[in-house]
């Protein structure tokens, strides 16, 4: 699985990005992404062979370094609760400042129209897991947070707000006055996260 790209594959990478998130994969050609990068089609083969291929390592350079953050995190010295709230941060900061991204992943792994290598992906996220896995299992030791806690749960409840919020933008910006881009984003920096971080911590720590 390849994770460290040159500066010219990370330019195509991001130029892919951007066109498959607005044009769709299926309305994306390797021609379209040779001439917004200004770098010629055999170069682009040479680098990912396909475009599904392409689309894999797209996936992966925007979700590796995940791992990494809360690897370290998990070394801070802090209570659980704080490194909880830290990676509910973390997770919504990063879906936020990459919805391009998720956007076409949400509709390429729902959509099942091709067969992309999920395994790679999978692994990522079994990573992420087990990061957060050991932050619980941490709490739980110290007696602070719950024994029946459903961990793969605790994920898709923090990205299923933030999706929900987002996926209904026009809704929810009519009606909390959100009307420039700035007022939304830090909207979801502050109140929305800490809606989150606050429903997390009931689920997982003792009623006092």
């Amino acid at each position: 699985m390849e994770t460290n790209f040159n500066d010219k594959q990370i330019k195509i990478l991001e130029v892919a990005e951007v066109l498959f998130s607005e044009k769709g994969f299926d309305g994306t050609s390797i021609r379209d992404i040779s001439k917004e990068a200004k770098i010629n089609i055999a170069m682009i083969s040479y680098y990912f062979g396909s475009k599904e291929r392409l689309l894999e390592d797209l996936i992966i350079y925007r979700t590796s370094d995940l791992k990494l953050q809360l690897d370290y995190l998990i070394l801070e010295n802090l209570e659980p609760i704080e490194k909880v709230n830290k990676l509910i941060e973390l997770y919504i900061n990063r879906v936020n400042c990459n919805r391009g991204i998720y956007r076409i992943l949400h509709f390429e792994f729902t959509s099942k129209k091709r067969n992309l290598n999920h395994e790679a992906f999978s692994e990522l996220k079994k990573g992420n897991l087990k990061s957060l896995e050991a932050i619980i299992i941490e709490g739980q030791t110290k007696g602070v947070f719950k024994k029946d806690i459903v961990i793969p749960l605790i994920t898709p409840t923090i990205l299923g707000t933030f999706f929900h919020f987002q996926m209904n933008k026009p809704f929810f910006e009519n009606l909390l006055n959100l009307n420039t881009e700035a007022l939304y984003n830090n909207y979801i920096k502050t109140i929305l996260t800490k809606h989150i971080q606050q429903t997390i911590k009931a689920l997982l720590v003792y009623e006092s």
